[in-house]
């Protein structure tokens, strides 16, 4: 009868710590992503006469599955521990140290190189203005900053303060797939303009730090009430993504936005 309770004791500890497996697993597929973004690979000419090599992170494309894959799991270690009753204070530490590599660091890291290919189009700008690249590194500090600011913050159950740091990261995730995806000259030039990437990154790091409310997607309840916001946005996921293929998540993040300023301003 002892050996029977000490073996059920294990496993209950070995279940409460379900979440937590889960966490490092995001943390896990974000440092993934941080390593296929700096594998080079395509050899490319810009111009017929002279043969210019570039090194292009094509595998950048695998960045973006890996960060989608963390996505998945965020979504899971917190309905894990819902589910499971094993919600803890280092739970919630450890969900942030991951979600800081997961859609911070590794994002910032495809900013990184997208940058790093917009001045690689002209080779002595990228020599003497390489210092502009690390204006990547300004998203994973802002994001940080923002998931500091939640774990002190017990009052953004049902509404943000700030766009949360995932959101950031999945759209900046799909832009490898948009580019490399692409037959639109303009999307394409528009990708490769390096301040296209500044404006993103001042931005996108605003959002996050800023204290705009932001609705939560966790389900709170299958009525309509509570279901509506998430209906809108899958909706327009599902009709941008039929029309204009991996833009449909730029679509569907401004979707996110405009829903939540909607509501929020109503319900105040």
């Amino acid at each position: 009868m002892e050996n029977f309770s000490g073996q059920s004791s294990v496993n209950s500890r070995l279940i409460k710590q379900l979440p937590n497996i889960f966490t490092l697993l995001n943390l896990f597929f974000g440092c993934l992503a941080i390593i296929v973004v700096t594998q080079p690979g395509l050899i490319v000419s810009q111009d017929e006469n002279l043969q210019q090599i570039i090194d292009v992170p094509e595998k950048m494309v695998y960045a973006s599955l890996f960060i989608a894959i963390a996505a998945v799991i965020d979504f899971l270690d917190g309905f894990v521990a819902r589910l499971l009753k094993a919600t803890s204070e280092m739970g919630k530490q450890l969900d942030s140290l991951a979600d800081v590599v997961s859609f911070g660091v590794a994002p910032g890291m495809i900013i990184y190189q997208f940058l790093r290919l917009s001045y690689s189009q002209d080779i002595e700008s990228l020599n003497n203005n390489s210092i502009w690249l690390y204006a990547a590194f300004i998203l994973p500090c802002a994001g940080a900053y923002r998931l500091a600011r939640f774990n002190l913050d017990t009052t953004q159950e049902k509404v943000f303060k700030g766009v949360p740091i995932p959101a950031i990261g999945l759209l900046v995730a799909s832009y490898p797939l948009v580019y490399f995806n692409n037959h639109t000259v303009w999307i394409y030039e528009l990708i490769m303009n390096q301040w296209f990437w500044f404006g993103a990154i001042i931005v996108l790091s605003y959002l996050m730090v800023s204290t705009h409310p932001m609705i939560s997607l966790k389900l709170n309840g299958v009525n309509l009430k509570s279901l509506t916001p998430l209906i809108i946005i899958l909706i327009v996921a599902i009709v941008t993504g039929v029309l204009f293929g991996w833009l449909a998540v730029t679509f569907t993040f401004f979707a996110y936005l405009i829903v939540s300023f909607i509501l929020l301003k109503k319900s105040n």
